[in-house]
C-alpha cells in the first residue's frame, strides 16, 4: 500500500463515523416499491472481499471510448470473475482489497478501495471532469439480462472518508449506477418519392444512479465542507438533490426496479439493512420504462489534471437480489433481511 494510502487509513481509524443527513426530498414512498436487499440474494453476483488473495488484473492501457472511441482489449477483470472494466470509460487506477474501515459490517475483514488520478485518455489529461467505471458482472452470473418482472435490486455499503481526504473540488466524486435498457421510439426518414418519416422502436441503454457530490469550503460560495446525494434522474432527465451529508463514515445505498419499469432510490447512514423509511425517490428516469436489467456499477470521478487523485472510495458487500412471488429462483439464496 502506498504512503498516501497508509496516511488515509491511519486518519479514518481515528475518525468516528458519526453520520447525519438532512431530510430526504419530499417524494412519498410508494407501498409497492421494493426495498433494496429484498428477495433472494443471487450468490453468483456480488462480492464480500473476504478472500485474502483477492486480485484484479488491469490489462493496461484502459479504455476511453467515451472520449476518443478507443476500447482497448483485453479489458481488466478480477481473478474471481465478478468484476470487469468498463469498455466505455475504463477502470479506476487503484482497485485493491483493503482492511474494512472501522464500524463496518459485522464480521467483515475486507473491503474494496477504488481511486483514480487519470480518468480520461491514457497518457493525456483533459483538465475536465472525467470518470472511471468498475462493473459487476451480472450478465455473466445470471447468464444474461434480468427482467424487471423479478424486481431486481442491489445494495452496497460505502465508506465516506473524512472531508480532508477528499479531492478538493466541488462536484461529483462517486456514484452507484444501474445499466438498464428500455424501448425508445425514434422518427426516421422513410425516403421515397413523397419523403415523410416513420417511427421505429429500439432497445436503448440508459444509466440511472445515485451520485455523491462534494461541496468544498475552499469554493468561495460554500461555508463548510459537506457532501450531497444526487439522484439521476426525473422523467425529464434532470437530476434531483437528495440528502445533505455533513459528517462522514459508512452509508448504505441501494436501488431497485419494479415490474412497471420504475426505478427506486434508497439511502441511510450506517451499515444496517435499508427499510422503506430510507426511500428517497421513485422515477421513470428520462421517461423510460425498464425492459431489461444489465448490471450495476460504480463511478470514480476527478478533475483529470494528472496531479490530484480522486477521493479514496471504499465499498463493501455489493449484492444483487431478485424477487418474484416469494419463491426462490435458481442460483439464489434466501436473503438475511
Amino acid at each position: 500500500m502506498t504512503c498516501s494510502l497508509r496516511v488515509f487509513w491511519k486518519t479514518i481509524t481515528h475518525t468516528l463515523p458519526l453520520l447525519t443527513a438532512a431530510a430526504a426530498i419530499a417524494v412519498a414512498s410508494p407501498a409497492w416499491a421494493v426495498v433494496p436487499g429484498s428477495g433472494q440474494k443471487v450468490i453468483q453476483v456480488g462480492d464480500d472481499f473476504e478472500d485474502v488473495d483477492w486480485k484484479y488484473s488491469f490489462n493496461l492501457p484502459k479504455s476511453s471510448n467515451n472520449i476518443d472511441k478507443q476500447t482497448r482489449y483485453p479489458l481488466g477483470k478480477s481473478a474471481n470473475g465478478r468484476w470487469v472494466e468498463s469498455s466505455l470509460r475504463g477502470q479506476p487506477d487503484v482497485i485493491e482489497r483493503v482492511p474494512t474501515p472501522p464500524f463496518g459490517l459485522a464480521g467483515s475483514d475486507g473491503a474494496l478501495l477504488m481511486r483514480s488520478i487519470q480518468t480520461g485518455i491514457p497518457g493525456r489529461y483533459t483538465n475536465e471532469l472525467q470518470q472511471d467505471d468498475l462493473l459487476l458482472n451480472i450478465a455473466g452470473g445470471m447468464g444474461g439480462t434480468t427482467s424487471p418482472g423479478f424486481s431486481p435490486n442491489c445494495v452496497v455499503r460505502v465508506f465516506l472518508p473524512p472531508f480532508e481526504a477528499w479531492e478538493d473540488r466541488t462536484g461529483t466524486s462517486f456514484a452507484m449506477r444501474l445499466g438498464l435498457r428500455a424501448y425508445v421510439t425514434k422518427q426516421e426518414k422513410s425516403g421515397g418519392f413523397f419523403g415523410g418519416s416513420r417511427s421505429s422502436r429500439t432497445l436503448e441503454p440508459y444509466w440511472p444512479g445515485m451520485f455523491i457530490r462534494f461541496n468544498s469550503s475552499t469554493d468561495g460560495n460554500i461555508e463548510e465542507d459537506s457532501a450531497q446525494l444526487i439522484i439521476r434522474a426525473r422523467e425529464n432527465g434532470s437530476d434531483v438533490w437528495g440528502p445533505k451529508i455533513t459528517q462522514t463514515g459508512w452509508w448504505t445505498i441501494g436501488m431497485s426496479v419494479t415490474p412497471d419499469g420504475r426505478v427506486h432510490y434508497y439511502a441511510s447512514p450506517g451499515v444496517e439493512d435499508l427499510t422503506q423509511e430510507d426511500h428517497i425517490a421513485s422515477f421513470f428516469p428520462y421517461g423510460y420504462r425498464c425492459e431489461a436489467f444489465n448490471n450495476f456499477f460504480f463511478n470514480v470521478a476527478n478533475g483529470d489534471n494528472g496531479r490530484v487523485w480522486s477521493t479514496p472510495w471504499v465499498i463493501d458487500d455489493p449484492s444483487f437480489y431478485i424477487l418474484r412471488g416469494g419463491r426462490p429462483v435458481a442460483g439464489t439464496s434466501r436473503s438475511v433481511r
